[in-house]
């Protein structure tokens, strides 16, 4: 039997890759749901998915007042697909980063666990158009993430991932730590917290389409203090 899947896309002026990326979804994902969470995007990504929505019974789209937040977005996206029943959730970038042609061998592996990670860093796995220095930014957060929160998965920082909906619901997402980019090693490391099972299926990340990249040092630097917080006392299982 079939599993309902549920695929998630966080966005903030996002609209022409939109315009490409949703029917591409389709494209390999033929029978999922969208949802797209919108933080009032000044380029109209809100009004677009909307229009679209009208059309197809598919697609569902969040409207939030402001630009809050990576990771309140995400955890916005897990409560709708936690209240929705559905059997697995599927998030993605929204910039074509995470090609749409690599979702059925990652769906595909969530039968056997609970979180498949779209992986730049196993074997198979490939980066296209980055420069050192954010080589350098991407590999050492993974590499502090996994010493500091003991994670055994390779790409930890990546947004590319598919859950099983009813691990998520073993947490209360609204207690997490992260708003930002830290929020992708959080998700891992509560799920570690609850006997979760993990694999990693290589992936070719691309840089995007169109618009610029939201990543920056200061959100890196921001990303490194939320992950050595939830290693203090108290702040674990909060």
């Amino acid at each position: 039997m079939s599993q309902s899947l549920l695929i998630t896309l966080c966005t903030y002026n996002e609209r022409e890759n939109l315009e490409e990326l949703i029917p591409e979804i389709f494209k390999y994902a033929p029978e999922a749901s969208i949802l797209v969470v919108d933080d009032n995007s000044p380029d109209g990504t809100g009004e677009y998915v909307d229009s679209l929505a009208a059309q197809n019974p598919k697609i569902h789209v969040i409207h939030r007042e402001g630009k809050l937040g990576l990771g309140t977005a995400t955890v916005r996206a897990f409560q709708f697909g936690i209240e929705s029943n559905y059997d697995l959730l599927l998030n993605l970038d929204a910039d074509f980063s995470h090609p749409p042609r690599f979702i059925p061998a990652m769906v595909e592996q969530a039968a056997n666990f609970d979180c498949v990670i779209g992986s730049r860093y196993v074997a198979g796995g490939e980066i296209v158009g980055w420069g050192p220095k954010r080589h350098f930014m991407s590999r050492g957060i993974n590499f502090y993430a996994r010493t500091l929160l003991g994670l055994k998965t390779k790409d930890n920082s990546g947004s590319f991932r598919c859950y099983r909906v009813s691990k998520l619901a073993e947490f209360d997402w609204s207690k997490s730590q992260a708003k930002g980019y830290a929020f992708q090693e959080e998700i891992l490391y509560r799920l570690r917290k609850v006997n979760a099972t993990f694999t990693e299926v290589p992936i070719k990340f691309e840089e995007r389409r169109f618009g610029v990249t939201k990543i920056n040092w200061k959100e890196a630097v921001s990303a490194g203090w939320v992950i050595m917080k939830l290693r203090l006392p108290n702040q674990s299982t909060k």
